[in-house]
């Protein structure tokens, strides 16, 4: 009977201890099961973590892209209002530009239809003195053009004894032909200018050179007027003494073609040259307008 009970009590035991095992494997296995999805879980969660690290990383990247561009586009938005005002600027400056060219090129035409008109004036002249004194292959008479004024010169021979101022019949003549152009001509203004060579020369009437082509010059005037009825307005008398040679005074024939009268012939002197002195001061054509 009692080993009855121990076989009984030993298959007892080896029964429950063969449900405990099962259970234990169970356990394990479902524990194994436990820790894999725990370390999925880990790896899952660590990836999470790196794709969160990541995208933070790429937010703030693009939170400073945006803000740079934000700052850059308010810089174009800037530039593009300061070129709008640059070019508003330079159309104003241009049509500015062109008001001023369109100006100066106005004043130069102006300028020029004067110049034109004098040239015309003066080759009238001329040709109006050449057709009273005829014969100007003479070499004690020349008439010429230099610079825009009309030259009348004639040589003392023709004019004055040696060392006078007293002006001989013969030349009352030719002066009564130049009269005779000038009074049909009143716009015209006219100098007479004495000229001497360089012998000294020295009298109870005369001091020197200078004396000598004032007092000749005024000769001259004085027949003009006396003699001819031109203006006295229109006429100036000046003495070069022997300052302004024609050639040198080296020899007898030299000496000979500086004594001279020449009558300078000026078109409106006063009215044409300050017209082109204000036209040059013009500031339209660069002038300073001082």
């Amino acid at each position: 009977m009692k080993k009855i009970f121990i076989g009984i009590l030993g298959m007892a035991v080896l029964a429950t201890s063969c449900v405990s095992q099962k259970k234990y494997a169970e356990l394990e296995a479902k524990n194994k099961e436990t820790e894999d999805l725990l370390n999925s879980a880990t790896v899952k969660l660590n990836d999470c973590l790196e794709e969160k690290a990541t995208a933070t990383s790429k937010l703030a990247s693009l939170e400073s892209e945006n803000q740079f561009l934000k700052s850059t586009n308010q810089g174009l938005i800037k530039q593009i209002g300061d070129m709008t005002t640059l070019t508003a600027q330079g159309a104003e400056n241009l049509e500015k530009s062109l008001e001023s060219l369109q100006e100066k090129d106005l004043t130069i035409r102006k300028l020029q239809d004067a110049v034109t008109r004098r040239d015309s004036v003066n080759l009238s002249l001329v040709q109006s003195l050449k057709g009273v004194l005829g014969n100007l292959e003479d070499e004690d008479i020349e008439v010429s053009v230099e610079k825009g004024v009309v030259f009348v010169s004639i040589s003392d021979k023709l004019l004055f004894r040696s060392g006078s101022y007293q002006v001989t019949s013969e030349a009352k003549a030719v002066l009564g032909k130049v009269a005779k152009v000038v009074n049909n001509k009143p716009d015209f203004e006219f100098m007479v200018e004495g000229h001497t060579d360089n012998v000294p020369i020295k009298t109870g009437a005369l001091q020197d050179n200078w004396d000598l082509s004032v007092k000749r010059a005024t000769s001259i005037v004085r027949i003009l007027q006396n003699d001819f009825g031109v203006d006295p307005v229109r006429m100036t008398a000046a003495g070069r003494s022997y300052y302004v040679p024609l050639v040198s005074n080296d020899t007898a024939a030299n000496r000979a073609r500086n004594r001279r009268t020449r009558i300078v012939v000026l078109p409106k002197l006063d009215q044409f040259y300050s017209m082109i002195e204000d036209g040059m001061k013009d500031p339209a054509i660069g002038g300073s307008g001082k």
